[in-house]
């Protein structure tokens, strides 16, 4: 896929080097990068069809993403392969917003208001989407969506600073980026909100348009608790280019005191337990040297090689790569592991500033040939990368059927609409849109008895299944349930006595 992606790119520039056959300029100069910095009013080549051409080109790379994201995510739902932690949670909360309800999350426990976990009330703005299509299926298209259209900005400010062609390799690098394929593949998260969002804000920061930069990066402190952090340096990075000092200021103070009021003041005051729960991996003491404590272990120092490898590290050249320091500062600084490494969806913030970055600096750049060079490294990493990323299933696993969804959908056509449900980790999300779903067997072990559970036995041909759910299996009977329906070892009990 990767390969038909860049080849149509190479199409486009062929087709912008016919039309301009009456341009005083040679179709070859097209292909070599005229390096320039990018200015508030980009110089343009002469002919209305050539601008037309260079406008367009953008969207249809990230029309071609989309394309391949939601595919990818949506098979691999229907493939039962998606989760209740985290799918399942988010399409609760988006539920819940449809139905004018407060984002409450069963899965997450009886009653449990998840803006006392994480704070991301943009959530809300898929209700009505939501609302029209009842399914996971919405969250997964959105997140694909939105993952997509953040292309566009690169794409477009690659193109100002290098050539046409060279600016669409650099979107097609960037589209097929690790960050953005591992948060395709880890079901829905919230942060798909805020990769548009920076790049955008970052489009206009490089081009020196303060005024849009900061209206793109307001909205980001409705995508999570730490993106303050990042509106605050965006605003800082706009004090310090002098010119808008008043902008810059009011844009940092609202970085600063949102991000207080949320952590300390909001998300408490929903938290069951009064506090929020994240805080303690950021205060924890580990001893040691600061500097130590945010490169080491190496697992860190090996995420920020992956992070700019793919850019030749030049976009180490660009002051923009300073915005990506909040972001990896809170994941470093974190004594929780799962935030070093490649794996979920927590690089996918980083990305749109490192390729932001990067076109910035070839655009800072006097050496055509070291332009080029870099943007054939970014392509050929990205390609070299892709046998060993998610997308690389689209070229067959993602089409092949699971072995249990025609079970698993003939059991689960058993529980009527509106029940209260127990059920293992991927099968959650697929009853999440129309039942009440807790998670097994974390529901038994807090008190709470759902009328429903819903699990899968690998020793009976099961599909297999998370190691805290299967101890739990052998005691079900014993609590009260009688097995209602077993198919292919998908087990559907209901409790006899309540």
């Amino acid at each position: 896929m990767a390969s038909s992606l860049l080849h149509a790119g190479w199409l486009t520039v062929d087709a912008l080097s016919a039309s301009c056959q009456e341009c005083p300029v040679s179709s070859l100069a097209l292909f070599r990068p005229r390096l320039r910095r990018p200015s508030a009013a980009p110089v343009l080549p002469r002919g209305g069809e050539v601008q037309r051409r260079r406008v367009g080109r953008p969207h249809l790379l990230a029309a071609l993403f989309f394309t391949a994201y939601a595919a990818l995510s949506v098979t691999k739902h229907l493939q039962l392969r998606s989760t209740g932690y985290d799918l399942g949670i988010f399409e609760q909360a988006v539920r819940a917003y449809a139905e004018l309800r407060t984002p409450v999350s069963e899965l997450k426990g009886a009653g449990y208001h998840l803006l006392g976990d994480h704070f991301h009330p943009i959530l809300a703005t898929l209700a009505p989407l939501y609302r029209l299509f009842p399914t996971p299926l919405t969250l997964l298209t959105a997140q694909a969506a939105l993952l997509a259209v953040s292309v566009i900005p690169v794409t477009r400010l690659a193109i100002r600073t290098t050539t046409p062609r060279l600016g669409t390799a650099i979107g097609i690098a960037y589209g097929l980026s690790w960050g953005l394929q591992k948060a395709v593949a880890f079901d829905f998260h919230e942060i798909a909100f805020a990769v548009p969002l920076l790049a955008f804000s970052l489009e206009h920061l490089a081009l020196r348009q303060w005024r849009p930069a900061a209206a793109w990066a307001l909205p980001l402190i409705l995508v999570k608790e730490d993106l303050p952090l990042t509106v605050a340096a965006i605003g800082l990075y706009i004090l310090l280019s002098g010119r808008r000092r008043l902008l810059g200021t009011a844009v940092l103070a609202y970085g600063v005191l949102s991000g207080l009021l949320i952590v300390l003041v909001v998300i408490p005051a929903f938290s069951p337990d009064g506090h929020y729960a994240y805080l303690h991996t950021a205060t924890q003491a580990t001893g040691g040297n600061p500097i130590t404590r945010l490169l080491l272990p190496p697992q860190k120092l090996g995420t920020l090689l992956a992070l700019l490898a793919p850019t030749a590290f030049l976009a180490l050249r660009s002051p923009l790569i300073v915005l990506a320091l909040p972001t990896l500062a809170w994941r470093f600084w974190s004594t929780t592991p799962a935030y070093w490494g490649l794996d979920h969806h927590y690089s996918a913030v980083v990305m749109p500033i490192i390729f932001l970055a990067f076109a910035d600096a070839l655009g800072r750049l006097n050496r055509t040939g070291l332009v080029t060079r870099a943007v054939a490294v970014s392509v050929a990493a990205s390609l070299l990368a892709l046998p060993f990323l998610p997308l690389r299933d689209l070229a067959g696993p993602a089409w092949r059927p699971s072995p249990w969804a025609g079970a698993a959908c003939e059991v689960m056509a058993a529980v009527p609409d509106g029940a209260e449900i127990g059920a293992v980790n991927y099968l959650a999300p697929q009853l999440t849109s129309r039942a009440h779903v807790y998670r097994f067997p974390q529901a038994l072990d807090s008190g709470t008895k759902p009328e429903w559970l819903l699990i899968s036995d690998p020793a009976r041909g099961g599909m297999p299944g998370f190691p805290w759910e299967l101890p739990r299996q052998p005691e079900i009977p014993s609590l009260g349930y009688r097995l209602v329906m077993e198919r292919s070892g998908i087990q559907l009990y209901r409790l006899a006595y309540r």
